[in-house]
Formats: structure tokens, sequence, C-alpha cells
């Protein structure tokens, strides 16, 4: 496979999302990049408030704030919830992810009222072949 739909950046906050423990070489493991790199764009994530570090006895657990805006134009009206429900709808309910662990409220970034976790729909169009018979 020469290309995907998503970044790097995405296919690791999404294993993260599904196990907030996950061990960084499994994380490679599953998105085919390098150990390091995804330390990388772990620190990426933190340092952009995407995701945030802490212990749980010997290992790390990450907490991803799922009300933070995609960072590119075309897709900021979406959040990281949306863009991880897209890919995974039970990603929030298996990683044991609850509403409490967001570090920031709706409020506070003046979402009050709106769906920061909207589903995104998508419609596929599909053609009919005919043979000819």
């Amino acid at each position: 496979m020469s290309w995907t739909f998503l970044s790097n950046h995405s296919h690791v906050l999404v294993c993260i999302a599904r196990n907030p423990e996950v061990l960084l070489r499994d994380v490679a493991g599953q998105v085919g990049i390098t150990e390091r790199a995804v330390q990388r764009i772990v620190s990426d994530l933190e340092q952009a408030g995407y995701l945030t570090r802490g212990r749980s006895g010997r290992r790390n657990h990450y907490t991803i704030d799922r009300t933070l805006p995609l960072r590119h134009p075309l897709e900021a009206h979406r959040t990281i919830g949306a863009l991880l429900d897209g890919v995974d709808p039970d990603d929030s309910a298996a990683s044991g992810i609850q509403p409490a662990e967001l570090h920031s409220s709706e409020s506070d970034r003046g979402l009050a009222g709106a769906s920061t976790t909207s589903p995104v729909t998508m419609t596929v169009h599909t053609g009919t072949v005919h043979t000819g018979e």
C-alpha cells in the first residue's frame, strides 16, 4: 500500500484511543513506522494539547482531548472526537475514556450547545456495470 487517507499522526491517535495504556512499540508495529517516529508524533500531539501523558503504575496512560478541532482549515469545523468516532465508532467505549477525562470543557472553547462529537457522514456513490447481455 503506497498511501492512505489518514496521516501517521491520526493512526497513532486511533491506536491510543483504542488503548490508552498501549506501549509505543506496539503502536509502531500497528502503524508500520519506527518507535522513534511514534515518539516524535506523541510529542507533537502533546505539545499541541491533543494528548496528555500520565503515569499508571509503571506504564504511561494517555488521555485524548476529543474536543479540539482538526488542524487543517478544510476540517477545522470537526473535532478529534468526530474523527475518532468516524474511524472507530466504538473507540471511546472500548478504551475506557470517560467524558470526565477531557481536559477542557466545550464552554471554555466557545462550543457550548454545539455538537462536538457529531458523527461524520459519508456518501458513497456506486455505479451499475452493464455487461451488454
